[in-house]
C-alpha cells in the first residue's frame, strides 16, 4: 500500500537558511525547502498494497491537518485521480505538503472529489464514497512536531481490504489506511554570548553542509540536519573569535542544543 510521509523541517530562532542539503527537493506540493521561522515543513506520501483488481481510481482534492496549536489548516496540495495500484511494492507519491506551524497534530484529513472508481476484469465501476466526500477521511496522528525537525507521515492505503462490493454489483470505498510516521531529521540548536553578535552558524559532517544564522537573542538553530556526527563552526564579524565544536551527534526526531557558545 501507499504511504503518506509527512517531512516536517523547520525550527528557525532567527535568519535561518539551509545552505546545502543530502538530497534534492521533490518536486510537488513540498518541493521548497526554505525554512521559515518556527515552522516545520510537512509531506504527506500515498502508497498502496496490492490488490485484487486492474485498477483503482481515488480522486484526490484536498489535504487538511489539525491540531489544538494549528487549528484547522489546509496543506497545498496535488491534486487529481491517483490509481492506488500504481504504488505498490515500497513505491509511494506525494499527495500534499508545506510549512506548517510546529505542535501536536492529531489529524489528517484527505479530501475526496466524485471521480472515483475501480476496474475489475476490464470493467470500470464507480466507487460510492458518500462519508469521504462529505467530510473526508479523517485520520488520527497525535504527534508533536518539533520545528526544525523534518518527519515523514506514511498512509498506507489496503485497496483489497477498502472496496466493498455490494449485492447488487456496486461497490462502495471504506477506506481502510494504516498510518506510519517517521522522524527523518534532527536539528541543532544553541545560543551566542553576547547576543548582540549576531553571526554564522555551520554544521557539515564532511559532504553536506548545513547553516543559519543568531537572532537578535542570540538563539540560533539549524534546522532539516539528517542523523549523524557533526562539526559546528560559529563565526562572528571581526573583531569577535569564533568557535568549532566537534562530535556533535543528531538524533532524528530530536534537537540537539549544543549550549551558549561565549565569542
Amino acid at each position: 500500500m501507499k504511504k503518506l510521509l509527512f517531512a516536517i523541517a523547520g525550527l528557525c530562532t532567527g535568519f535561518a537558511f539551509l545552505l546545502s542539503s543530502c538530497s534534492k527537493p521533490e518536486e510537488g506540493a513540498s518541493s521548497s525547502n526554505e525554512i521559515k521561522p518556527g515552522k516545520a515543513l510537512l509531506s504527506i506520501r500515498m502508497t498502496d498494497a496490492p490488490g485484487n483488481f486492474n485498477a483503482v481510481y481515488v480522486d484526490v482534492q484536498g489535504v487538511e491537518i489539525k491540531g489544538p496549536q494549528i487549528g484547522t489548516l489546509n496543506l497545498p496540495v496535488n491534486a487529481g485521480i491517483y490509481n492506488l495500484l500504481d504504488f505498490v511494492n515500497g513505491t509511494d507519491t506525494l499527495i500534499a505538503g508545506g510549512p506548517v506551524p510546529a505542535g501536536k497534530i492529531e489529524q489528517v484529513r484527505v479530501i475526496l472529489g466524485p471521480n472515483n472508481s475501480v476496474v475489475v476484469d476490464s470493467v470500470t465501476y464507480p466507487l460510492s464514497t458518500p462519508s469521504a466526500q462529505q467530510s473526508g477521511l479523517k485520520l488520527q496522528v497525535h504527534r508533536d512536531f518539533s520545528a526544525g525537525v523534518a518527519y515523514v507521515v506514511l498512509l498506507d492505503f489496503d485497496a483489497q481490504q477498502s472496496i466493498v462490493q455490494t449485492g447488487n454489483g456496486r461497490y462502495i470505498l471504506k477506506p481502510v489506511i494504516r498510518v506510519v510516521d517517521q522522524a527523518v531529521s534532527g536539528a541543532i540548536a544553541g545560543s551566542i554570548v553576547p547576543d548582540s553578535v549576531i553571526c554564522t552558524i555551520t554544521a557539515s559532517d564532511g559532504t553536506n553542509l548545513f547553516g543559519s544564522f543568531s537572532d537578535s537573542t542570540g538563539g540560533f538553530i539549524i534546522p532539516a540536519v539528517p542523523a549523524g556526527n557533526y562539526t559546528v563552526v560559529v563565526a562572528p564579524p571581526a573583531p569577535w573569535i569564533g568557535d568549532t565544536i566537534q562530535n556533535v551527534n543528531v538524533t532524528n526526531g530530536q534537537v540537539t542544543n549544543v549550549g551558549a557558545v561565549n565569542l
